[in-house]
């Protein structure tokens, strides 16, 4: 009996070897043949995750950030114990123990499986095959992801430290509403930092990795706080937090930034603007998309913000005008099903989705409530309703008329109900009286109108600010960077730098009568806006009063190709197509480069490259940009004398003689004190151009103190003309209230003058030399170069070649009559210009 039970036992033990020798044989094969062709897990230990680039004002202020994962790095030093410990109690309590997978937690998931026949199928991957399922493979659920997420587990574990793969785990995990990591989700969720999250907050987050979307803290927030609560006991019942802690965490009611208990991180934000748009336009250029997006930079920005508001404001200040004078009514074209306005709770959460633009200081976005026989009733964002309710009177609306289909004008309005109905969501604006008391709700819209406005310092280039249309979330078109526009006269500044370092002087005498140019699009015939002639006129004269045939004429006499030359270097176009059209600035470029261009005048003509970013610096904190590349030579002494400040030294490329720049800089000074920007008034010396565009298509005004450049653009999208309108009428006085302000904070003095030159009294009108106590409203002082004998005897008169075959009258002295001018021809022979000359007098051939 006892040897046939041996015998029994003996053949069932054999047979037990026997299985447990081929179940290794074939549980190795199956691990040899998945383990083979793995991706590499040593990749884990230099990984650095996608975290988000961050743009800081000067003044170190968060302003805006980009990310394509929403992620906040942090070290695992820096991660509280709490938050860690939550983690660990809901997904992996052994952690800290086993060698990368965890052969109880298999088994006791099998059974639960089998137990409930396959309907409570519960996970056993553990903290590190979790890194490895989302670093290194895919999510699908198979045996073979199981087995080759187990090989690379244990795998890991050798490799790296526990820490070290918690950290890989608590930052890279994705935790819903576009946040990966654990600090981005306590931003998202609670708007905190790690550090002030409770233990019931760590909890909650700990709560969401299995299935973030169905843990909504507000359409799940019951089965969250369910699982928020299975984690605190799972904390308690591993030592992590004591009975009474636990106790009073779990009666916690659950808050978040979604139920509106915190104010989400994105409000302290200011609304992104243009500006930082075009910071991540260009950095995307720079250090690719990837990089930018993703890389975790530090970009400190050159905006103050402060001008940014004023340059917003002064840009909407004279579109809203331009708009509100035309007087059509177009609103917001969005409106909310009138069944949905029946409580304040539904208008209010239909107003919410509700996309109209959001950005605009002083704005609101409302609902009509009800319309009225005069007045409308309307509910607004962010504004308590009362008893009375809010309304826009029928006295607010007469100022427009509505656009019909088919761009009919409707009859001028009455009453409130003539632009608006029942569910439209417009815009309003509170105004009140010159006592500061609250007047009425008025009515307001985006205008059609567009512009741009860009100002930057003429020394370092760095853009304080930068404006590139009405409403950055209503249009994200930026037309001070993106819109190629026609600068018009604004150009002419170029030519005449071209013709000063040709043998030009602010004095020399051009010919202002009529041109004709045969071109293969048929005659053209270049005029002045006022369509009058005006005879020899001096250089000064040309540019003050924007005087398009003499500037046709210097273009021509001078060559295109010297031209083209010049906006190139100053960066205006690349490549200048040399048609003598362009002169008058018929060719796009944009405001950006417009107003880069005008600091290389303001500044006595050294290169200048603007610029949006002063520094920027990788995830490390490591600078890999920085814009001002002066040198500091005394920065690194320990001390300096007293009264003695740093050398900086400047190795910048000229690109003009610094005469020829404080001489244009001069002539555009006239153009603000008695030219066609005559309207701007400031408390320092400015010099500009204007430029109107053949049909006043773009206007623009160009200008600049001897720190400050600042430009503006507008006209439509799709060019048409704008009216009776000019650049020195509309832009300037855009320019004014942006300088005004800025000229506060960073002052302005006389333009520098350089040296190796001399004051010479000129009369303006004529160009004629006078004694050096001359005064009276035609007497300036030019500044000629030492030894520039041009003004001695008489004049040479340019007239660019072009025949003039008939007589017409010219115009008196200033916009009048010059009287008679001594002339000197290109032969030596003298003449005198009558007081009324004619075009045969100056015949073809040329006068120099």
């Amino acid at each position: 009996m006892i040897r046939f039970f041996l015998s029994v036992f003996g053949s069932l033990f054999s047979w037990i070897v026997t299985a447990v020798f081929f179940g290794a044989l074939t549980l190795g094969a199956i691990f040899w043949m998945y383990g083979r062709n793995l991706p590499s897990h040593e990749q884990l230990a230099q990984y650095t995750p996608k975290t988000i680039s961050r743009i800081y004002s000067g003044e170190g202020r968060l302003i805006d950030e980009f990310a394509e994962e929403r992620r906040l790095f942090v070290p695992i030093a820096e991660i509280p114990d709490v938050v860690k410990q939550a983690f660990i109690s809901a997904e992996d309590k052994n952690f800290y123990t086993h060698k990368g997978y965890d052969a109880r937690g298999i088994i006791a998931a099998a059974v639960e499986a089998v137990r409930s026949r396959g309907e409570n199928v519960r996970g056993a991957s553990t903290i590190t095959q979790q890194v490895m399922k989302n670093f290194l493979l895919s999510s699908d659920r198979s045996a073979e992801r199981k087995i080759k997420e187990l090989i690379l587990a244990t795998r890991l574990e050798e490799t790296l430290s526990k820490d070290r793969i918690l950290e890989l785990y608590l930052n890279e995990i994705f935790l819903g509403q576009n946040s990966h990591g654990v600090a981005a989700a306590a931003q998202t969720y609670f708007n905190k930092t790690l550090a002030e999250l409770a233990p019931h907050e760590a909890a909650t987050l700990a709560a969401m990795p299995a299935a973030p979307s169905q843990f909504h803290p507000v359409r799940a927030k019951d089965r969250l706080i369910s699982r928020r609560n299975y984690v605190l006991r799972e904390m308690w019942q591993n030592g992590y937090l004591d009975e009474a802690t636990y106790l009073r965490e779990r009666e916690a009611s659950l808050k978040s930034v979604q139920n509106g208990d915190y104010e989400p991180f994105r409000e302290a934000l200011p609304p992104r603007d243009y500006f930082t748009d075009e910071i991540r336009r260009q950095l995307s250029k720079t250090f690719g998309e990837e990089e930018f997006f993703g890389g975790g930079l530090t970009i400190r920005a050159t905006v103050n913000p402060s001008m940014q508001q004023v340059a917003a404001g002064a840009l909407r200040e004279a579109l809203e005008k331009y708009d509100r004078n035309i007087g059509l009514w177009r609103g917001t074209k969005v409106a909310i099903d009138p069944a949905r306005l029946g409580s304040e709770t539904d208008w209010r959460a239909a107003l919410a989705e509700a996309k109209v633009p959001r950005d605009i200081k002083g704005w609101h976005p409302a609902v009509v409530l009800e319309v009225g026989a005069r007045d409308a009733r309307i509910g607004i964002e962010g504004v308590s309703d009362d008893a009375d309710g809010h309304w826009i009177p029928a006295e607010d609306v007469t100022w427009a008329r509505k656009l019909m289909p088919g761009r009919q004008r409707a009859p001028q309005a009455k009453v409130a109900g003539d632009l608006v109905g029942v569910g439209d969501v417009v815009l309003v604006k509170s105004l009140t009286g010159k006592d500061g008391n609250f007047l009425r709700w008025s009515l307001r819209q985006v205008p059609d109108i567009q512009g741009g406005f860009m100002a930057m310092d003429v020394n370092s280039g760095r853009v304080i600010a930068m404006q590139g249309g009405f409403s950055y979330q209503s249009s994200v078109f930026n037309r001070a960077t993106q819109a190629q526009r026609q600068p018009g006269s604004s150009f002419k500044p170029f030519v005449y730098a071209a013709a000063l370092d040709s043998g030009f002087s602010p004095a020399t005498i051009v010919i202002d009568a009529p041109i004709e140019v045969n071109t293969p699009q048929g005659l053209w015939r270049p005029k002045n806006a006022s369509n009058k002639f005006y005879g020899p006129t001096p250089v000064r004269t040309g540019v003050e009063q924007s005087r398009n045939l003499m500037t046709v004429r210097i273009a021509q006499e001078i060559g295109m190709e010297t031209v083209a030359a010049y906006a190139e270097r100053f960066g205006v176009y690349s490549p200048m197509k040399p048609f003598l059209a362009n002169a008058l600035g018929s060719q796009e470029t944009t405001l950006f480069q417009m107003v880069a261009a005008y600091a290389m005048f303001a500044n006595g003509g050294e290169r200048v490259e603007p610029t949006l970013v002063d520094r920027v610096q990788d995830r490390w904190g490591r600078t890999v940009y920085r814009h001002d590349q002066r040198g500091c030579p005394d920065c690194g002494a320990p001390r300096l004398a007293s009264g003695q400040a740093p050398a900086i030294t400047s190795n910048r490329e000229r690109v003009m003689d610094a005469i020829t720049a404080y001489q244009l800089t001069s002539m555009m000074e006239g153009v603000v004190q008695r030219g066609t920007a005559r309207g701007i008034n400031l408390p320092v010396p400015i010099a500009g151009k204007t430029g109107t565009t053949n049909d006043a298509k773009d206007v623009w005004f160009i200008g600049y103190s001897s720190n400050l450049v600042a430009g503006c653009y507008i006209g439509y999208d799709q060019p048409r003309s704008l009216g009776n309108v000019s650049g020195g009428g509309f832009c300037g006085p855009v320019f004014e209230s942006f300088m005004r302000e800025a000229i506060k904070s960073y002052g302005g003095t006389r333009f520098a003058v350089p040296p190796g030159g001399h004051f010479v009294k000129i009369n303006r009108f004529t160009g004629e030399r006078l004694s050096d106590d001359a005064s009276g409203e035609h007497v300036v002082a030019e500044y000629f170069r030492d030894g520039d004998d041009s003004l001695t005897g008489l004049y040479a008169v340019i007239d660019g070649g072009f025949g003039m075959g008939e007589n017409l009258p010219m115009f008196a002295q200033g916009e009048d009559d010059f009287g008679s001018t001594a002339i000197t021809t290109s032969t030596g022979q003298q003449r005198v210009i009558p007081k009324k000359a004619d075009f045969g007098t100056l015949s073809a051939g040329g006068l120099y």
